[in-house]
């Protein structure tokens, strides 16, 4: 994990002594409302000393609420956001995020927790809005780590988040209970939580209502306006516009797809076109697309039941995701529609579907192996027709592009989403937004769950319907927002300078936050310039060299057509061992040290490359 710098918070309480001393014994003057107003910013100046304290004074929990996000406010994905009030905590969503191209080895990242870590006995309960990995992905690291507190979820999304926990064998046994948008829940003694469905790419995806003393706070989790979605209700506007008529104080969203104007599609829309598509392919049909995007998946059930075609599935997840969905009655088909991969090459070209993940261009899955001639069963012929039913996720451009030259070159055929309206996003378009805050019309207004761009669109959209700007709260990770009473019962909130940790807990392998900036440097130079191993063997009493160097070249330079390189670089390691005082004992980080700097100063030279120079000494 990350080292990272963290200002501590000092207590209201602790501050009390000194507030009656300096305050409460003498006539208020002008000089002291201007101090006690930088005393209720969170800055008292000492006037005696002339300097101000370095560190913020937190309100006391009882008097204030508190929002942090820890994940998702700089990026799409890693999603956890934390409600504090009195002492008493919830927190909502615990996801994970893929890792950047400059992150070499990590599998994903996960939400810096430290913040919790001393405030078990406060947490109260973890709500999660809906199934997809960037909502879920890290409770098996983060969970025991908080103490295991109870957690509430949809349906659909318990099965996810227990198969998962199944996966990780040392992550504690989960406390799960299963919701829907008829519950209310009270949390500790200060949160009352209840549920607004709506929709999005998977089912059972919930808003979360959190009403406090303060006021209430509505995170929407993920979601879009679906007025006629697959295998799910819609959401019900008219509870939407009745909460919003009791008052709310403010509305986090959704801004994935705040720069997209318009309505989101339905997906009703996208099993129609999709249909229209199977009716008049003759060949073998494959369609690349998210496993988990189940209702996508319900309607390519569906299609292939009306057209005769058997469903072949392939990939892990989505044979887990489908499964589970089955299990509970979310997707419906008949189990006879699949054909397992023995009796795949069997049947009639034209009544194949094959449903894959890999659209995406990612190195392990479906597709990809499939065009790589890696997997054991599927290979691309002519006839065949591959689907990309999915967007491009920003920064899959080029993978994406070069997957669909390698399908066309082998003889199928490719369409995607620019070409016929197969894929409809998941998330809230300009319009759709605009609507719910309309709705639900916040006081305050935080856009969530994206970039900073994307949040500042958003911010641009809450500011067209009316909201204030200076209500319009665009944070980064950690950063406090905080709503607290001031005289005559108003609620005023304030984005503060104040920050909790939120750095990247990165995971790789079984470790989880052992990898540091200084490691992931360390991969990156690797990967650019290679490294060269030199091993010098010196005699332990006077540190003479003992015969040549060994070299040792990756991914700088092939040795063999650099004879003479490698030759002067063993003649300057020789040179550097000999030029150390001789009536020293050898000084093995010495001799590291210089050989490292030198060498890898005379590699530059010589290659205008910076391999990393590892050098070994060896004492006999």
């Amino acid at each position: 994990m990350f080292v990272k710098e963290q200002s501590p918070i000092t207590d209201l309480r602790e501050a009390r002594p000194s507030f009656r001393k300096n305050f409460s014994a003498r006539p208020v003057r002008q000089r002291d409302r201007s101090a006690a107003r930088n005393f209720s910013a969170g800055r008292l100046k000492d006037e005696k000393k002339g300097m101000a304290l370095a560190n913020p004074v937190r309100r006391g929990e009882g008097n204030s609420l508190r929002v942090m996000v820890l994940g998702g406010l700089e990026e799409v994905g890693r999603n956890m956001t934390v409600i504090e009030y009195n002492k008493e905590i919830i927190i909502i969503d615990m996801g994970l995020q893929f890792p950047e191209e400059d992150m070499p080895g990590i599998d994903y990242i996960i939400p810096d927790a430290s913040y919790l870590k001393d405030k078990k006995d406060w947490i109260k309960g973890v709500i999660i809005t809906h199934g997809h990995y960037d909502h879920i992905g890290g409770i098996p690291h983060i969970m025991g780590e908080i103490g295991n507190p109870p957690m509430f979820m949809g349906k659909m999304t318990a099965g996810l988040v227990r198969k998962r926990q199944q996966e990780h064998k040392t992550a504690p046994a989960l406390k799960i209970k299963e919701i829907d948008e008829t519950h209310s829940l009270k949390l500790g003694s200060s949160f009352r939580v209840e549920f607004l469905r709506v929709n999005h790419s998977i089912p059972d995806c919930f808003a979360i209502v959190v009403k406090t003393e303060v006021g209430t706070v509505i995170h929407t989790g993920d979601f879009k306006i679906d007025f006629s979605p697959v295998n799910d209700k819609p959401a019900d506007l008219n509870r939407i516009a009745q909460i919003g008529a009791q008052g709310v104080l403010m509305l986090m969203a959704d801004s994935t797809d705040a720069t997209h104007p318009g309505y989101q599609l339905s997906e009703s829309t996208i099993g129609e076109e999709i249909g229209k598509l199977v009716e008049k392919i003759d060949g073998r049909i494959i369609i690349g697309t998210f496993a988990s995007q189940l209702s996508r998946v319900q309607k390519i059930f569906d299609l292939a039941e009306k057209y005769g075609r058997r469903v072949s599935l392939q990939g892990r997840s989505m044979n887990d995701n489908v499964t589970i969905a089955h299990e509970i009655g979310y997707l419906k088909f008949s189990p006879h529609i699949l054909v397992e991969d023995k009796e795949l090459n069997h049947l009639p070209d034209n009544k194949v579907l094959i449903i894959g993940s890999g659209a995406q261009g990612e190195s392990n899955a479906f597709l990809t192996r499939v065009v790589n001639h890696e997997h054991r069963t599927v290979s691309l012929k002519k006839g065949d027709t591959v689907l990309f039913s999915s967007s491009v996720i920003p920064g899959n451009e080029r993978s994406i592009q070069n997957l669909m030259d390698m399908i066309v070159r082998q003889g199928a055929k490719v369409i995607n989403y620019r070409m016929f309206d197969i894929h409809a996003g998941g998330h809230a378009k300009q319009e759709d937004l605009k609507l719910v805050m309309r709705l639900l019309k916040p006081e305050y207004f935080m856009p969530i769950e994206a970039n900073h761009y994307m949040l500042q669109a958003n911010a641009d959209l809450a500011e067209a319907v009316g909201i204030p700007r200076e209500k319009i709260f665009v944070a980064d990770n950690g950063q406090v927002i905080d709503f607290h009473r001031i005289s005559g019962g108003k609620v005023v909130g304030n984005l503060t300078k104040e920050k909790v940790p939120s750095d990247y807990v990165m995971v790789d392998g079984l470790g989880v936050g052992d990898v540091s900036e200084i490691v992931l440097r360390d991969r990156r130079m690797m990967a650019e310039d290679g490294m060269i191993v030199i091993i010098a063997t010196i005699d332990n009493k006077t540190g003479a060299i003992i015969g040549n160097p060994d070299l040792i070249s990756r991914g700088f330079i092939y040795m063999k057509e650099n004879r003479d390189l490698i030759e002067k670089t063993r003649m300057k390691v020789k040179k550097i061992v000999k030029d150390k005082n001789p009536m020293t004992p050898a000084d093995d980080d010495y001799i590291k040290n210089k050989i490292r700097n030198d060498i890898g100063q005379f590699l530059f030279n010589a290659t205008k490359r910076r391999p990393m120079v590892l050098p070994v000494v060896i004492k006999v």
